[in-house]
């Protein structure tokens, strides 16, 4: 069994936090190493999608 399986995920279809490997990978974002940090996931991808598209436009000029 891998340390990933003892973790926790967000499963982006559901909303809900999971330990282990519940879901499909396709559905699952993660690992986070507590419940509390894998519930905020949709807030930590948004951030990282943002500052991913100001690092791309800087680079694009």
């Amino acid at each position: 069994m891998s340390e990933d399986s003892e973790k926790y995920w967000y499963n982006l279809t559901t909303g809900k936090v999971e330990r282990g490997f519940e879901s499909p990978a396709i559905d699952r974002a993660g690992p986070f190493d507590t419940a509390e940090e894998a519930a905020n996931a949709p807030e930590l991808i948004k951030q990282r999608s943002a500052q991913w598209a100001a690092d791309d436009a800087r680079e694009d000029d």
